[in-house]
């Protein structure tokens, strides 16, 4: 009985007989020959099944399957040097087990609308799948960063009693009589996670409420979010960049086939290496007025100002110390101009914006109450928050990247919701 191996390993089978269970990616064929390609997940390959060799009803069978049918094939291993894989099968056996009729997504371009509303049977296609290895590359090698440098991984809860920066653009929910808010990050319980451990982090999925459809955004996104006491800004900034660069390097290293699959120019990609440019908001706001775009004093940057500043790197650029009045309540103030924060944020280049948001975090009693309550949020929703504060304050901070955005710039792909299995939009909620 031929053994039964996936595609990926057919190096290891050369002149050797084989099943592959799978479905068919697409066929063509003469009188004489049919050509399958069969993909099983873990890549495609070509099986010839030629007439002369196998059962007539099965041979007329196979020419006539439809796309995405599942089937078993069972054949020789030969060597193809036309073939991507090097290889090909020669087809001896073939098992049908469903023939599948009028599958949707044809070979044929189909527009996005179209795509997004079978995203269950597009992600079968070349493009998302390559999209998603990309995504579990960048995931292997997040948790690997922090894992191997001593964080522990410390999940935070998706119910939260309040927002980390108000509600206004969250989801709230009856929670047995009060109300509760999906996350919009894990970071506050982070910062009980740094006291207890020294350096936590989690990684999940937060949610957003934001009225924003743009390409860059979804209601339900994935954030990395490392938190570490006796950290300044200085610290969270180079931690920041060596994260980056080494998050980028493992995808690179090991996820070229998928981003030629894309046509990503990865050299853009090898070029991500520090040290990452650091400019204040001061000197940003100088930079992005002299490129002739429009930026309000004290204001945030939006995606004209952060796309305009990051086309001149040819990396992402550190940008600290916005004004307070934009920030967090938990954001601390900058000793030698209480006007602006110890934060930072990091724009990738190439149009993507903002992938990481964070700084150094409010350490002082008095100062954290005062903020909470020029912020309009209840005390008593951060009691236990306060307590960090009251027993063991130290300086301490982290930040959070946002995975999609991340995973959109690495792949090239133009919008954050082929970054995802399945995007959670402002029109999007199925499937």
């Amino acid at each position: 009985m031929a053994p039964s191996i996936s595609i990926s390993s057919i190096a290891a089978h050369e002149d050797q007989e084989v099943s592959i269970s799978g479905w068919l990616y697409n066929s063509r064929g003469s009188g004489k020959i049919a050509f399958l390609q069969l993909r099983d997940g873990s890549g495609i390959i070509q099986c010839v099944m030629a007439k002369a060799e196998n059962d007539e009803a099965l041979f007329q069978r196979a020419r006539k399957l439809g796309q995405e049918s599942s089937i078993t094939v069972t054949g020789v291993v030969k060597a193809d040097p036309r073939s991507k894989l090097g290889f090909e099968i020669q087809v001896n056996d073939l098992e049908i087990h469903q023939d599948a009729e009028g599958y949707p997504i044809t070979p044929k371009a189909h527009g996005p609308a179209f795509l997004f509303e079978n995203r269950h049977l597009w992600l079968r296609s070349k493009r998302p799948h390559a999209v998603l290895r990309i995504r579990h590359l960048c995931v292997q090698a997040i948790r690997n960063y922090f894992d191997d440098r001593g964080y522990l991984l410390m999940d935070s809860p998706i119910f939260t009693p309040a927002a980390c920066e108000g509600t206004s653009n969250l989801f709230e929910t009856e929670y047995f009589g009060r109300s509760a808010y999906l996350t919009q990050s894990g970071q506050l319980y982070q910062e009980a996670g740094a006291m207890a451990f020294g350096k936590t982090y989690c990684f999940g999925p937060t949610f957003r409420a934001e009225k924003s459809d743009t390409r860059r955004h979804l209601t339900e996104f994935w954030m990395v979010e490392p938190e570490v006491a006796y950290a300044d800004l200085d610290d969270i900034m180079d931690l920041a960049e060596d994260f980056l660069v080494e998050v980028v390097g493992h995808v690179v290293k090991h996820g070229k086939e998928h981003l030629e699959t894309l046509g990503r120019d990865v050299s853009s990609l090898e070029r991500v290496q520090k040290p990452f440019a650091r400019i204040s908001y001061d000197e940003a706001c100088e930079k992005v007025k002299a490129l002739g775009v429009e930026m309000k004093a004290e204001d945030d940057f939006g995606s004209p100002q952060e796309t305009a500043l990051a086309e001149q790197y040819d990396r992402p650029v550190m940008v600290h110390r916005f004004p307070t009045a934009i920030k967090a309540f938990y954001m601390k103030e900058d000793p030698t101009n209480p006007l602006r924060a110890l934060g930072v944020d990091v724009l990738a280049p190439e149009g993507y914006g903002e992938i990481i948001g964070g700084g150094q975090r409010e350490d002082d009693l008095d100062v954290l109450l005062k903020k909470i309550d020029e912020h309009g949020l209840p005390r008593d929703a951060f009691d236990w928050f306060l307590d960090l504060r009251k027993y063991g304050t130290c300086p301490h901070g982290g930040f959070g990247l946002g995975l999609e955005r991340l995973v959109a710039w690495i792949s090239g792909v133009k919008h954050v919701r082929e970054a995802v299995p399945f995007a959670r939009t402002m029109a999007q909620l199925k499937p």
